[in-house]
């Protein structure tokens, strides 16, 4: 393989704040189910607050139980799908949008995310990425399976690119999970501190340590 460099991006909070997305989803939430639930209080803002509570993963679960709304197991799975399958309005961090254009002349350019395929696809595409990276992967293509700490899609990417494992970069936000993988395939891997990441208390992995950190996608 040539001495080209890649350098892939992990998507949430990575490129763009991840907070943004939900709070998009539950607007789009809040718009389907206001007058289904009856609600008394202003759904959307309801749901972000609890986003910073011990309720964040049953967000839909506390507001129905706050409505009293019958069959609440089938509500809460009609506001799942809502939720993952609207159409968001989110923007990418400045400087990951001056990173990825500083970049892409001298560096092939890479995408690697886990999450539900609708969802991180609709991201990607509200992002506008898809013309500005070279390879992506949303790892739900390949499998729940083969979601990060799995090598498949790092191994994967590296292919498409053309590029040697040790000329590889993995920037990624999430030290429980994202780092394992290209750690033990020999890239370079770096973790972005983002205020307010929804992942940035999370304990480090076992062999996840990232070989750098970083406040701003500008150092790269």
């Amino acid at each position: 393989m040539p001495d080209t460099r890649a350098i892939i991006f992990d998507l949430d909070d990575t490129l763009y704040p991840e907070r943004a997305y939900a709070f998009s989803g539950f607007d789009a939430v809040s718009s389907a189910f206001t007058t289904r639930l009856n609600a008394g209080f202003d759904l959307a803002a309801r749901m972000r607050r609890l986003f910073d509570t011990p309720d964040r993963s049953r967000v839909f679960n506390a507001v129905v139980h706050q409505c009293n709304a019958p069959h609440p197991d089938a509500l809460v799975a009609e506001m799942i799908d809502v939720f993952r399958r609207h159409h968001p309005r989110i923007t990418l961090h400045p400087d990951a949008d001056a990173a990825l254009t500083r970049l892409k002349p001298s560096h092939k350019l890479g995408l690697i995310t886990d999450g539900y395929a609708v969802t991180q696809h609709a991201k990607i595409d509200a992002l506008e990425l898809r013309p500005r990276v070279d390879a992506i992967i949303v790892t739900d293509d390949l499998g729940r399976e083969f979601w990060k700490p799995h090598p498949r899609a790092f191994q994967e990417i590296a292919d498409r690119l053309s590029v040697n494992p040790r000329h590889c970069t993995y920037v990624a936000d999430n030290p429980a999970k994202d780092f394992v993988a290209p750690n033990a395939l020999g890239w370079h891997t770096v973790l972005i501190h983002r205020p307010n990441a929804v992942h940035a208390q999370n304990p480090t992995a076992p062999t996840g340590a990232p070989r750098q950190t970083t406040t701003t996608l500008q150092s790269l």
